[in-house]
């Protein structure tokens, strides 16, 4: 369950309760993306549920793409993000300053490492979710905006706000909510969206 000072959202349904804010407020809006995410959230989390390490890892496509590699991945996404409303660019890095060991960290936030636990990834996404909630729920403005790193897929340049950041989130959770989809029906023929 995650919480915002007004409302109660359930990650797995994505259904808000408690009370409502004022129509228009920056936290409303956050309120509502909040639960949009939450819902898609709870949409991922559902192509993981009874699966053992072994099914959880196990690829069922021709991409290097597991269940608990989708969820970890998604999670690291969430956090560095959500940092990076706080911290400015630093918090995620420039592309151009990336070193081997720094790509070779971003393959890995892919699949389990040894050591590694599909319990320990829901864990740590759990964790992840609630500060997401936390930091965007207690924003005043969604305009506030700061640089983005340098990377090839960013305008030199460019701004992102907190909504737009937020929003990006969303969009990158759904996208791998459908992914993971794909990857649990190939594994044993359950579908969670369809």
């Amino acid at each position: 369950m995650l919480s915002t000072p007004e409302r109660s959202i359930d990650d797995t349904t994505g259904s808000a309760t408690g009370g409502a804010t004022p129509a228009g407020s920056a936290h409303d809006e956050a309120t509502d993306l909040l639960s949009a995410l939450a819902h898609h959230r709870g949409l991922l989390l559902r192509t993981v549920q009874g699966l053992d390490d072994e099914q959880a890892t196990r690829r069922t496509t021709v991409s290097e793409l597991s269940l608990a590699g989708v969820v970890k991945h998604v999670a690291g996404v969430e956090r560095g993000w959500t940092a990076f409303v706080l911290e400015g660019a630093g918090a995620i890095g420039n592309f151009s300053e990336m070193t081997e060991a720094d790509l070779a960290a971003w393959g890995d936030a892919f699949r389990l490492l040894p050591g590694e636990t599909l319990a320990g990834v829901l864990a740590d996404y759990e964790a992840v979710a609630e500060r997401t909630a936390e930091v965007f729920g207690s924003l005043e403005d969604l305009s506030a905006a700061r640089a983005l790193p340098e990377a090839p897929w960013f305008e030199a340049g460019a701004s992102w706000s907190a909504r737009r950041v937020l929003v990006h989130v969303l969009a990158e959770t759904t996208q791998h909510a459908g992914h993971a989809d794909i990857i649990r029906e190939a594994l044993d023929g359950q579908k969670t969206m369809g």
